[in-house]
């Protein structure tokens, strides 16, 4: 391409519609939902064929059931997804230098000198032949010299091809394109821009940064910057974390079941925010506890692949009340969440309804701008 940087995005198209269609023929060319079968459930995932209905991923189960009545749902298996974007993943690490699991379905590769070897696009187009060939995904890729364009790039791809957007034309490729092509421009954002008349990206290219600074802080600069095709963030090298802990030795050992409870629902707070902000799921949930006398006992349970909250910490309390059973002063508790898996939910959208996915997401918003500590539960 002429120029230094080369990045790839590649992402597996209705990742989870697919790999249920592997496993079930029946359901290939039907429209298809993944998710809880409740009304109070919401779509994880959903067919190109649900979605000329107008459904979406994160619509409760009922609208969507409303707009597509003919639609089939199918409730997710995590682990199956994880063992389908492992072989992609292996398949990845095989074959390219630098890269990086952005999520169970998504990947950004760095091809950064590889045109001196080897014709890249070529390249990265028989890596996704034999990604295709070896697990039955489709998969489609958008190639530039940076994340974001390679991103947008690979939407516009789908379904099932691949784009390649030439140096120095990024800004003519997004210019036509709506707002809400912008990574991490969600629909809050896009509905506050569409109120100020920004519905394409050329708008947000032709206004001034300070403005977009004004409207909406250092959230504004990153999307002008985006808009106008400009992104030096790296493609960061993959490695997969197998499990996450906290602990916390007490100065004075303790019998107080209450207060230790307190202390294992924050740590469980603290740890599933870290899952979420990874794009982590955990199927493994270990209590620690190590008596007065140094004696340690642990207790797990294997569980649906989840992130949440509410679930982890009601499961925590319940392990805690299994394990302590001599009544002996304790000096330390801990809590793991181990067998992880990479997955683009913030919290687990097959069991939890729409309204717990939003407070979710709020929390986290909270977090992210004013620290960890900002939001914390009561009892």
């Amino acid at each position: 391409m002429g120029v230094d940087r080369v990045v790839v995005h590649m992402d597996l198209d209705t990742f989870f519609v697919s790999v249920e269609r592997l496993k079930d023929s029946r359901l290939m060319h039907k429209p298809v939902l993944v998710g809880g079968t409740g009304d109070r459930a919401v779509v994880a995932s959903c067919s190109y064929e649900a979605r000329a209905f107008g459904v979406h991923s994160a619509m409760p189960m009922r609208q969507a059931k409303m707009l597509c009545p003919e639609a089939i749902i199918v409730r997710g298996d995590y682990e199956h997804y994880s063992k389908y974007s492992n072989m992609v993943t292996e398949i990845i690490h095989e074959k390219v230098p630098l890269y990086e699991k952005s999520s169970i379905d998504e990947f950004y590769i760095d091809m950064t000198g590889m045109d001196k070897f080897f014709g890249t696009y070529t390249y990265v187009q028989e890596l996704r032949n034999r990604v295709i060939k070896e697990t039955g995904l489709p998969l489609s890729f958008g190639l530039s010299e940076n994340k974001t364009v390679s991103k947008v790039a690979t939407g516009e791809a789908k379904p099932n091809n691949h784009l390649k957007i030439e140096y120095g034309i990024e800004k003519s490729f997004l210019a036509p394109l709506s707002v809400r092509k912008i990574p991490m421009v969600g629909e809050v954002t896009a509905q506050l821009l569409r109120k100020m008349g920004i519905v394409k990206i050329k708008t947000v290219q032709e206004m001034p940064l300070e403005i977009m600074d004004n409207i909406l802080g250092e959230n504004g600069k990153s999307i002008w910057k985006k808009a106008n095709g400009i992104d030096n963030s790296p493609v960061t090298p993959y490695t997969e974390r197998k499990s996450i802990s906290s602990e916390e030795t007490f100065e004075n050992d303790t019998i107080d079941v209450k207060r230790m409870k307190t202390i294992l629902a924050g740590m469980t707070e603290r740890l599933a925010y870290q899952l979420r902000k990874e794009n982590k799921l955990t199927s493994n949930v270990a209590v620690k506890i190590r008596y007065s006398d140094f004696e340690t006992h642990t207790k797990q349970l294997r569980i649906p692949y989840t992130s949440a909250d509410h679930t982890l910490i009601k499961l925590v309390k319940d392990l805690f009340d299994k394990l302590y059973d001599r009544r002996v002063l304790i000096r330390l508790i801990g809590v793991r969440f181990s067998g992880l898996v990479s997955g683009g939910y913030q919290i687990n959208l097959l069991e939890d309804s729409e309204h717990i996915i939003k407070l979710y997401q709020e929390m986290d918003l909270l977090r992210k701008r004013f620290g960890e500590g900002a939001v914390k539960r009561v009892g």
